[in-house]
Order: C-alpha cells, then structure tokens, then sequence
C-alpha cells in the first residue's frame, strides 16, 4: 500500500519505466474505482475525462466546469489505495493550475490533450504542467497526448505521422513522462513511434481491433489505457439487461454482486 502522494507519484513512475504494459482500464466514479482497484493484477487507475462528463450530463470537451472535474477525480483517488492518473483534458485554460489542483487531492499523473495547437503553445502548457508537480515535490507522471492522428482527416498519413513524432519529441524534451496517441494503428506505426521515441515511452488506447495488448508489451508500449470504451462496455451490458427486462426477461445468469 502507497500511503502519500509522493509514494504514489514515485510508484507510477515505476510503472511507466517497467518493460511491462502498464494497462489502464479507465473509471469515472467511486464504485467503478472500487471495482477496478480491487481485480487481481491491477497495478493504478486511471480515470477518463469523457465518462466523468457523461456521468455528470456534460458532452466531452472541458464542458464540465473544471471544479466539478477535480472533486470527481478527487473522490476516486481518495477511495482507493493506488495511483490515480487523471485526465485533465487539455488543462482548462491553464495547465499548471488544473495540474496543482489535481495534485492537492491527491492525483500523481494526468494525460493533458494538445488539441493540435501551435507546437510552441502545446510545449508550454506541458512545461506549466511539469513545473507543478516539480513545486509540489513530486515525480508527477505526465502523460502528453497528441490529437495528431484523430484529427488527421485527409492528410498524408506519412506526414500525420511526422507531425505526431516531432511533437513527441518536444513534449518529451519539456519533461512529460510519456506521450500518448489516441487513434487504431497498424502494427508498422506504432513500430515507428516506438524507435522514434524510445521504448516505454508511448501510451496507446484499446479501441476495438486494436492490436493485442500482449503484442504491444512486445514492441515497447508503455502503457495502454482504454479511455471511454470501458464505460461504453458497461453501459452495454446495461442495456442488455434493460432489453432482456422489456422483454420479461431477467437479470443474467453469472452476474455478480460487486457493491
């Protein structure tokens, strides 16, 4: 057990470092933190700042105000006993401050979005970010995320690719910890993400047809996280079950009682 926010900082930092796939399946309230952090094998959380909104009625994007954000990722890490990573979105206008909050209840990492702006811009918010956690006195683990590929459209994918690299580089050079590309590869991207940025470097999402978990471990995946798709997977079961009682059916066989 990690018992201060230091420990905890120092312990995801590990985790980032270790050859083994950190794997993230994201939270977005007490209950599903509880759920995760007590699974066999389950190492840190992390939360997902798209299923907090949705949770709270918001749509994704920094609508939730930055207040109830922070007192959500709050409750969670206070209701367990591992590292919380949280999303910070792309820092709600100030990166360094939301990072500081975060860090007051008790969060020691967060993937901060560049939302594509200017190279120099982005750097800077990932330098505010870092200088936070350097203040607080701990090894925050900062995870920059490039929309590089999500907002590709119809650009040359070797040139999308370039772009991600040099502002991996960038963020890097700034002090994050890791570097995160959302989007679905090939396994030849992510070959060349990885020799570009060094190995336990980059984070990856599991979307479905993903590349296997275990194949990412291979090629030196840092970690992957599985954003909003672990709400998506409860909230189908759940329909199911609201299906299959409209039909006068009943609760599934094999349910457990996990609260």
């Amino acid at each position: 057990m990690t018992t201060t926010t230091a420990d905890r900082a120092r312990e995801l930092q590990r985790l980032h470092s270790d050859p083994e796939l950190l794997v993230l399946v994201n939270v977005w309230d007490v209950i599903t933190a509880k759920v995760v952090a007590e699974t066999p094998g389950v190492k840190a959380l992390a939360t997902a700042s798209h299923s907090i909104a949705a949770s709270h009625g918001y749509p994704d994007g920094e609508v939730i105000p930055r207040d109830e954000m922070i007192a959500a990722v709050g409750r969670i890490a206070a209701s367990v006993d591992l590292p919380v990573t949280a999303d910070l979105e792309a820092g709600y206008g100030d990166a360094g401050e939301t990072v500081r909050r975060a860090i007051e209840v008790g969060i020691v990492g967060c993937n901060l979005e560049d939302q594509l702006k200017p190279l120099a811009d982005a750097v800077k918010a990932v330098e505010s970010a870092v200088a936070a956690g350097e203040s607080a006195g701990i090894p925050f683990v900062l995870n920059a995320r490039t929309d590089a590929f999500l907002r590709a459209g119809d650009k040359d994918p070797a040139a999308v690719l370039a772009d991600a690299i040099e502002r991996g580089r960038a963020y890097l050079d700034a002090g994050a910890s890791t570097f995160f590309v959302p989007g679905k590869f090939d396994e030849p991207t992510v070959v060349a993400l990885v020799e570009a940025l060094g190995p336990q470097k980059i984070n990856m999402i599991a979307v479905p047809g993903a590349i296997p978990l275990a194949r990412m471990q291979e090629l030196g995946v840092a970690r992957c996280s599985f954003g909003p798709w672990s709400q998506n997977v409860a909230l189908t079961a759940y329909a199911n079950l609201v299906e299959s009682a409209v039909a006068l059916g009943g609760v599934p066989e094999g349910t457990r009682r996990l609260n």
